[in-house]
């Protein structure tokens, strides 16, 4: 089993995969999902979304990721699930047609303010449905791949 860095350790570079291959070797769709602490149907799903996210296919189907590939599914991966952007708005991101960053970026996820028996401010709740929806979303890609077998 390689041994990799921490998928969260350095948010914009690929893991380092310490497996005896050469640092600019293929990787298995399964290397990368280890590596990236990802499930395989995932990156399936996110090259269907993503244009620009194309590994090498083989005999078979067979995936295999370069190193470049392997860079971007680690800035989806960015994007996605700690930055807290949408599919859409993370294709805006990395395609640079984003225009005013406040377009793409997600609302910062803060603390609601029902402690004191007020109601949450507008852009908390716009915020908590972000993170809802995005959960969602990778919830239908799961079950969208799971069909497709």
């Amino acid at each position: 089993m390689p041994a990799v860095d921490s998928p969260g350790s350095a948010p914009n570079t690929a893991p380092a995969f310490q497996d005896g291959k050469a640092p600019d070797a293929l990787r298995t769709i399964g290397e990368v999902a280890k590596a990236l602490g990802l499930k395989q149907h995932v990156l399936r799903y996110w090259e269907e979304q993503f244009p620009m996210l194309r590994p090498l296919t083989r005999a078979g189907g067979r995936r295999y990721y370069r190193p470049e590939d392997v860079a971007l599914v680690a800035r989806i991966d960015q994007l996605l699930h700690r930055e807290g952007y949408t599919i859409r708005g993370a294709l805006q991101a990395l395609s640079g047609k984003g225009g005013a960053k406040s377009a793409v970026a997600p609302a910062p996820v803060s603390e609601p303010a029902t402690s004191a028996g007020t109601m949450p401010a507008e852009d908390e709740i716009i915020s908590a449905l972000r993170v809802l929806r995005r959960h969602l979303e990778t919830i239908r890609g799961g079950l969208a791949a799971a069909l497709e077998d």
